[in-house]
């Protein structure tokens, strides 16, 4: 052993990359269903630094990893964090998992004074129960010492495994009816103009009256189809080809689409990949088709999910469009909208740059907390307001602050195996000076935290609030923090409401507050602490 350590102190590099290939090798072996994913790398990271102390990479290494997996969740979440800001789900969310981690916070405080360990472990405790990467980064900086990594290792296999169990023990006691809906579906149908009095009415007639979440796609006159331009006045024996999801089209008495369809001699029905990148983060309305060819956009295909190509909806990367056009310009369609899949492994580095650049100023800026001084959001505190803001925006000017999935999925997991395997190379030699005193106690006050945390959160909002059960997994999963336990959540009930819920939680109440909590925690140790119990 001494022999393998000799080595790896002069190879970081070596270390490193081996530390993140064991460690992702050992995040998949399963026991009883139970993995500890990518928080395999923190542990074979300690193992690693207690051997090979010196291995272990500067610190900027690791700080890069978190900021990179930061921005990502900002600008993948940004939309759906403000909207959870706003609406009577969002408010009730966000309220729900405060007040349950505001909880965990109090109990670590009182736990640290009964079990007697300081509050800086205590913060890394109370970061690892709740897996918060972030956290142990801000507990660090504020500690100024590893003994918060030491409280975070201990507690995280816990902050793990302990809300799976959670979720699957009251998933079985409490039964609830979770409604599974298939993923959204356009379907089409066919209307005859007399059948319902429309002859002599304009298209814009007709799209004022129509009811909502219903498209007309097409008409068919004298055995051609044609598409509905605005000022097109409908004639005897015209059918009109509709779209939309079943539960709009069978309020009527409608034919399925046969005729209209099957003849593409005239216009013709293509799907194109958006690959450009002038038309990322750009609503419908401001994309202008070419004007020298017939071209209708009547279907998004987004993900598993179809959607009605309204005006203000905003375009993504990956997002498939379904478009009616004339056979002679498929081919000028698709070169039109540029349908490569390519466009999913780049970004704009520069967005990216400053983006970075104004997260770390704004983390910065000492903001002030009565009766313990100031804290500050860090820079990885500073970097996910920021990313949070570029993400709701998506586009400001010249700048496209959209990021490809595959790309953001990448980076963050890329980012995030750099901090974890960081963390653990530097904190492996006060790891094993620490774990048999104060080990036991971190751990056994983290699953009493973790406990009450997502019990709080399902059983409060289950019977207090009369909440859905797979909402509430979402909001405990944002909680939390840990992506595997979104994962199972989504296992257990998939609806798509967990992912809703997470986004809601993770980056506010999941993140930002625990930083800012855990300063506290730390502050509170140089001022005496809280009073003793009793």
């Amino acid at each position: 052993m001494e022999v393998i350590g000799s080595f790896l102190n002069t190879q970081p590099f070596i270390a490193l990359f081996l530390v993140i290939g064991i460690g992702y090798f050992a995040g998949k072996v399963q026991v009883s269903g139970f993995s500890l994913g990518i928080g395999a790398i923190l542990f074979v990271g300690l193992a690693v630094g207690a051997v090979a102390p010196k291995a272990a990479p500067p610190s900027l290494v690791g700080l890069v990893g978190l900021i990179l997996f930061l921005y990502g969740i900002g600008i993948q979440y940004g939309k759906h964090f403000f909207a959870g800001l706003v609406s009577s789900l969002g408010i009730k969310a966000n309220i729900l998992a405060a007040t349950a981690v505001l909880v965990g916070f109090g109990i670590s405080l009182v736990l640290a004074r009964y079990l007697g360990f300081s509050n800086d472990f205590a913060s890394g405790m109370f970061a690892g129960t709740l897996t918060s990467t972030p956290t142990l980064q801000a507990a660090l900086e504020a500690a100024g010492n590893k003994d918060p990594a030491v409280g975070y290792a201990a507690a995280y296999p816990f902050g793990v495994f302990g809300p799976i169990l959670f979720f699957y023990l009251t998933y079985r006691l409490l039964r609830p009816k979770v409604e599974i809906k298939p993923p959204a579906r356009l379907i089409t149908a066919e209307l005859a103009v007399e059948d319902y009095d429309l002859i002599g009415q304009d298209v814009a007639q007709i799209l004022k009256k129509a009811p909502e979440g219903i498209e007309l796609v097409m008409i068919r006159r004298q055995g051609m189809n044609i598409l509905p331009e605005p000022d097109l006045v409908l004639q005897p024996a015209d059918v009109l080809l509709l779209a939309g999801l079943p539960e709009h089209l069978n309020q009527f008495k409608l034919q399925p689409s046969r005729e209209i369809l099957s003849d593409r001699r005239h216009m013709d029905y293509v799907r194109v990949f958006v690959s450009k990148a002038q038309f990322i983060g750009q609503p419908l309305s401001n994309i202008a088709l070419p004007e020298n060819f017939s071209a209708r956009i009547v279907q998004i295909r987004r993900g598993d999910i179809d959607l009605i190509p309204r005006p203000d909806l905003v375009i993504e990367y990956g997002d498939q469009l379904g478009v009616i056009v004339d056979p002679a310009n498929r081919a000028a369609i698709s070169t039109f909208f540029g349908d490569s899949i390519h466009a999913e492994s780049s970004f704009c580095f520069i967005s990216l740059s400053l983006g970075m650049v104004a997260g770390a100023l704004i983390g910065l800026i000492p903001l002030p907390v009565p009766g313990v001084g100031s804290v500050k959001l860090g820079v990885p505190g500073g970097v996910l307001v920021v990313s949070l803001i570029l993400g709701y925006f998506g586009r400001l000017g010249p700048f496209n602050w959209n990021m490809p999935v595959v790309a953001n999925t990448i980076l963050r997991n890329f980012g995030l195996t750099l901090f974890l395997a960081g963390v653990g190379m530097s904190s492996g030699d006060p790891f094993i000076k620490n774990i048999g005193g104060v080990g036991l106690s971190l751990l056994l006050g983290g699953m009493v935290v973790l406990s009450i945390v997502v019990l709080f959160v399902i059983l409060v909002g289950y019977y207090v609030l009369r909440m859905n059960f797979d909402d509430l997994l979402g909001i405990a999963a944002g909680a939390t923090g840990n992506p595997a336990i979104l994962s199972y959540a989504n296992e257990l009930t998939p609806t798509g409401k967990p992912d809703i819920g997470y986004a809601m939680i993770f980056p506010g109440v999941g993140t930002i507050v625990k930083i800012i909590l855990v300063q506290i925690m730390v502050a509170l140790a140089g001022n005496g602490g809280i009073p003793p119990v009793g």
